[in-house]
């Protein structure tokens, strides 16, 4: 093998083991991406069924229920409304009628299954996503009513 054929070999060598590590990053990538989803957008049958996702909005005033350490709410963006259960501890700012963010997985009954919580960390703050859906759910609610 002569210079020039060793240094193409190198290059090839480089570029495959490039092209590898890129295939892998993008891979653990997309089975890390977790996406957010509206009440509305739920109900509509846009959310995965197959892997976990963040739905997010209001939660119901009075559907708060505990049980043990089983706890069951419903989270609203004023239009459509989904059923939430969650084993475990609620963070101290989980209150109802306030911003909820939950990750999990939707079950063949229609009831999402939060593996988290995440409330909103001051009286101003909704999560971004959460208040444009509640907004927009607002503004197609009013014009349905007109």
């Amino acid at each position: 093998m002569n210079t020039r054929q060793k240094r193409f070999a190198i290059i090839l060598g480089g570029l495959t083991a490039l092209g590898i590590a890129a295939a892998l990053i993008l891979n653990a990538f997309q089975s890390n991406l977790v996406f957010f989803f509206t009440p509305t957008q739920v109900a509509a049958g846009e959310a995965p069924k197959d892997r976990a996702f963040r739905i997010g909005g209001l939660v119901k005033e009075g559907s708060l229920v505990r049980q043990d350490v089983t706890v069951r709410f419903v989270v609203t963006d004023t239009a459509k409304e989904i059923p939430v259960s969650y084993k475990g501890i609620l963070p101290d700012l989980f209150q109802e009628g306030k911003g909820v963010v939950a990750q999990g997985s939707l079950g063949a009954d229609g009831q999402f299954t939060a593996s988290e919580v995440l409330a909103k960390h001051d009286e101003n703050y909704m999560p971004p996503e959460a208040k444009a859906a509640v907004d927009q759910a607002h503004d197609a609610a009013k014009t349905l009513k007109q």
